[in-house]
């Protein structure tokens, strides 16, 4: 039954959306990681200006590993929350080249699934969203990584009943059909950006209208939206 209601999902939103675009060659999990801890509390544009700050300023992130914080912070104050971002960039690529003599996570490659979420998750500022991007977008792993829009979005339609988007990760990624993770996640991020909206959600447009459980619907709204389908995991290269 979970299966099934997850597939049938993820057929009404391609039919909205189609199947989304992803880069032939998976991003570097190095660039992925901090990509996504630019990425946290802000949108996609502006982590991804903080993102290409870092990349076109420096030659390595060697390089920005050399730099004290407060130097991190000046290049990525677009992205908000610069004291604390800086901080896990910083500590992120010390540790690495500490521990292993080189900037890579090249030996995730010899872990189990679960083991490299408790690897990355195991470094300050990396929770289990970022650890999560990390195996489906550079590793291409079937993981659907869950934010709060996939965990609204999820929640409103009945594929779970959870309270936090660690619950939601957690059921989700349980029996997730094979080879889906990367549509329904970023479909669910642009149903949660453009309709199913965390105030008045236009569910009068709603793809999945017929099969959403969401008691509150709202059916008197606009028929017109933004579309908003800039995505930062997908444009990191």
């Amino acid at each position: 039954m979970f299966k099934r209601k997850i597939k049938q999902i993820n057929n009404l939103l391609i039919k909205k959306y189609g199947i989304p675009p992803r880069s032939k060659t998976p991003p570097d999990p190095v660039d992925m990681i901090i990509a996504t801890i630019l990425s946290q509390n802000t949108n996609d544009k502006n982590s991804y200006k903080a993102f290409q700050n870092l990349k076109e300023r420096f030659k390595s992130w060697g390089e920005v590993a050399k730099l004290t914080p407060s130097q991190i912070e000046k290049q990525i104050k677009i992205a908000g929350l610069g004291k604390q971002k800086s901080k896990a960039i910083k500590n992120l690529l010390s540790t690495l080249l500490k521990e292993n003599g080189r900037i890579s996570f090249k030996y995730l490659d010899k872990l189990k699934d679960e083991e490299i979420l408790y690897e990355l998750t195991s470094f300050p500022g990396v929770g289990l969203k970022t650890a999560s991007c990390v195996l489906l977008f550079s590793l291409r792993k079937n993981f659907c990584p869950v934010d709060t829009h996939v965990h609204r979005t999820t929640n409103r339609i009945g594929i779970v009943k959870t309270s936090s988007p660690n619950k939601t990760f957690e059921i989700l990624n349980k029996d997730l059909p094979e080879g889906i993770a990367h549509q329904f996640h970023t479909n669910l991020i642009r149903l949660g950006r453009e309709i199913c909206r965390p105030a008045k959600p236009a569910c009068n447009i709603c793809p999945l209208l017929k099969v959403c459980n969401y008691p509150h619907k709202n059916l008197l709204g606009n028929n017109n939206y933004k579309v908003n389908d800039f995505l930062l995991l997908d444009s990191i290269k």
